[in-house]
């Protein structure tokens, strides 16, 4: 199954501040998912943003922050957004069947919400390039777990381009200019 512009929506799961530096790889984790936040803005795809106990972990990264208006972050203390009545409240009010997931830590929040995301009836994406864990074999762990559950392991090229369709077209171009060099 493809993903489509006009049924995705990004989910950006805990990319915290006090969480982030203990990370593996976390700078690419920020950029590329500040990349694809920017191009699903582009595109008109509906952007959340969970924070794990924010008190603790403090809140979501500036470079990702700056990018949402205060209405797409949602806090939450069960490590699956879907396990959490609020957060999932909020996916389901956006009405879109597909889930694409950003965020850290790919073994704990990230692959619990995947797998209660896709038992709850949604098609469920990860985008490998844009998660981490604290340690790189618990990320290696939980993509395959998640792939043998039906989650679809991409890459953030992958989304874009299933988003867009084909080339030739004026959004085409200008995602190209600014987002494929």
């Amino acid at each position: 199954m493809l993903m489509r512009l006009e049924t995705s929506a990004l989910l950006v799961v805990d990319i915290q501040e006090r969480l982030l530096p203990a990370v593996h790889d976390n700078a690419r984790v920020v950029a590329n998912s500040v990349w694809l936040i920017r191009v699903a803005q582009r595109l008109g795809v509906p952007v959340l943003a969970s924070e794990q106990y924010p008190q603790g972990l403090g809140g979501t990264v500036a470079a990702i922050r700056e990018l949402l208006p205060a209405e797409a972050f949602v806090d939450k203390l069960h490590f699956s957004c879907a396990a959490e009545q609020g957060c999932m409240r909020r996916i389901d009010a956006l009405d879109r069947e597909q889930v694409v997931i950003v965020g850290i830590e790919a073994h704990v929040c990230v692959l619990q919400t995947a797998l209660e995301l896709r038992a709850a009836g949604k098609e469920v994406y990860l985008v490998a390039d844009a998660v981490s864990s604290r340690a790189p074999g618990d990320v290696q762990l939980a993509l395959e777990r998640m792939r043998a559950a039906g989650v679809q392991v991409v890459s953030r090229e992958m989304v874009v381009f299933e988003w867009l369709r084909q080339a030739g077209t004026d959004i085409f171009r200008a995602i190209s200019r600014e987002f494929l060099r």
